[in-house]
């Protein structure tokens, strides 16, 4: 004979789901937990985006964290709690590698953007070089040429592009491309500047092309009072 009540009896009558009418499953847990701290984030008028970046800066040291099955701290861990930590432990993972992968995006991203404005700076040196030379000449004076020569750089200090290279800077053979060497002691600095030289950030874009020269204070005049 069968029992009409079979349908309505749990598989197992022990369970905490069974017994327990305020019981909340490990799953049901990491619900409630994220829809806390989306209410939390939108009470204080916080971005949950901006929120978990937050988080992420220290997701590494989150990851490397041990996590105490023993949640209550009673001495036992139950089925429960040692569930609960495994979850734990597998979102700490999860976020830890969810944070490297943001920042070697970010970094990718970055690179990116300066290879992109290297390729396009290394396109207008020679006009920025062409303007060089009709400066020297007195060119750019007045007149439209000057208007344009002012609008033209800025647009390419905008882009993050910046000029180096000017006579009495310590000369750098990493960045200074040496044609000749004038000086004579061991200091050394940049004497005649032939070509500027452009960085991008800490980027090098094109060394500056330069006559070595010594520092003028040693190559200047003699002391007062002295005579050749």
């Amino acid at each position: 004979m069968t029992n009409p009540y079979n349908e309505q009896m749990p598989d197992d009558p022990g369970a905490p789901e069974a017994t327990d009418e305020q019981y909340v499953s490990p799953d049901q847990a990491e619900t409630l937990a994220d829809e806390a701290a989306e209410s939390e984030a939108l009470a204080t008028d916080e971005d949950p985006l901006l929120a978990a970046d937050a988080d992420l800066e220290d997701a590494a040291e989150i990851a490397d964290a041990e996590v105490n099955p023993d949640a209550d701290g009673d001495g036992a861990v139950s089925d429960i709690e040692l569930q609960l930590a495994e979850r734990t432990e597998s979102l700490q993972r999860v976020s830890a590698e969810y944070a490297n992968y943001r920042r070697r995006t970010e970094r990718e991203r970055s690179q990116a953007g300066d290879n992109a404005k290297a390729k396009f700076a290394t396109q207008l040196l020679p006009l920025l070089d062409d303007l060089d030379l009709a400066e020297q000449h007195g060119d750019l004076s007045e007149g439209p040429m000057k208007a344009f020569a002012d609008k033209f750089r800025a647009i390419v200090s905008g882009q993050g592009i910046t000029e180096f290279g000017v006579e009495g800077d310590e000369f750098n053979p990493e960045i200074h491309e040496a044609v000749q060497d004038l000086s004579q002691g061991d200091t050394k600095v940049v004497g005649t500047v032939l070509r500027k030289g452009y960085m991008i950030g800490d980027r090098l874009v094109r060394n500056a092309m330069v006559i070595i020269a010594d520092p003028a204070e040693q190559a200047g005049e003699p002391e007062a009072g002295t005579t050749e």
